[in-house]
C-alpha cells in the first residue's frame, strides 16, 4: 500500500484522534479496533473521540536519526497516557528535549509529518506539546 493510499484510508483516525471503546469491559484503544482484546467477540465496540490531553508515560530522545529525520534531531518520542485511558506514541514538539520529564502534561497538536518530494503530498498528523 502506498503512503498516499494509507494516509487517506486512515484520515479519520489521523486527523480526529478517534479510537474505540469496549462498552462491555470499558477498555479504550488507539488506534481503533473492531474486536476487544480483553472480551474478544463478546465486546461491544464503539468509536470514541479523544480530547487530546494526557501525560507523558515514558519517552526517548533520538539523537542519531535515520536520514529522513536528520534535520529535526534531536527529537523526543513519547508514550502518552491519554486522559481517557488509552496510550499513544507520538513526537513531543515545541520544547527543548532536555526539559522533558515523565508526568509532564501534554496536549495534541497537528504538524507536518513528511512531504513526498517537493511537489508531492504533504502528510500531517498528531504530535504533542507540553502544557504547563
Amino acid at each position: 500500500m502506498t503512503d498516499t493510499i494509507r494516509t487517506w484510508r486512515h484520515a479519520n483516525e489521523r486527523y480526529n484522534l478517534i479510537g474505540s471503546k469496549c462498552n462491555t469491559c470499558g477498555e479504550v484503544f488507539f488506534p481503533s479496533r473492531v474486536v476487544c482484546p480483553s472480551c474478544r467477540r463478546k465486546g461491544d465496540i464503539e468509536p470514541i473521540q479523544f480530547k487530546g490531553t494526557g501525560k507523558i508515560h515514558t519517552f526517548s530522545i533520538v539523537r542519531t536519526p535515520t536520514s529522513d529525520f536528520k534535520t529535526i534531531a534531536p527529537y523526543a518520542i513519547a508514550v502518552v497516557d491519554l486522559d481517557e485511558g488509552a496510550k499513544i506514541s507520538a513526537q513531543i514538539v515545541d520544547v527543548d528535549v532536555d526539559d522533558i520529564a515523565i508526568g509532564d502534561p501534554v496536549e495534541l497538536v497537528f504538524r507536518k509529518i513528511r512531504e513526498d518530494g517537493k511537489d508531492g503530498v504533504i502528510t500531517y498528523g498528531f504530535k504533542f506539546k507540553i502544557v504547563k
